[in-house]
């Protein structure tokens, strides 16, 4: 479960800079500063969420819990892409976070697929 492993340690990454650095979200889609605020409590959720899958992910020596973790990420990738694309009305916001959102997703699942095809050739 190389890949996954990685794209865990990176996830994880992302977890601690969306602590240390809350206020990415909200610049980063150009939120009004009244919004702010809640985009700083959505990244620290976001925070929690990836730190604690990556976690798992990164500690377990069984592929399928790893690919529980990995299921876990790509789903909150794809909500991640619906809740923040229809937060704004701005088409190249819109364009960014999907982007992202649905980058991570497809990276994730290419590490997933890799790693159990792996696993299967193994």
């Amino acid at each position: 479960m190389r890949y996954s492993k990685l794209i865990s340690s990176m996830t994880a990454a992302y977890g601690a800079f969306a602590l240390a650095k809350p206020r990415h979200l909200a610049d980063g889609i150009e939120a009004p500063a009244l919004q702010a605020p809640a985009y700083d409590r959505m990244a620290y959720t976001y925070a929690g969420r990836d730190l604690s899958i990556s976690g798992v992910a990164l500690a377990s020596g069984n592929p399928s819990v790893v690919t529980a973790m990995m299921v876990l990420r790509i789903l909150g990738d794809l909500s991640d892409a619906a809740i923040l694309a229809t937060g704004t009305h701005d088409s190249k916001v819109q364009g960014k976070v999907l982007g992202v959102t649905l980058g991570w997703a497809a990276l994730n699942t290419a590490a997933l697929v890799a790693d159990r095809r792996a696993l299967r050739s193994a």
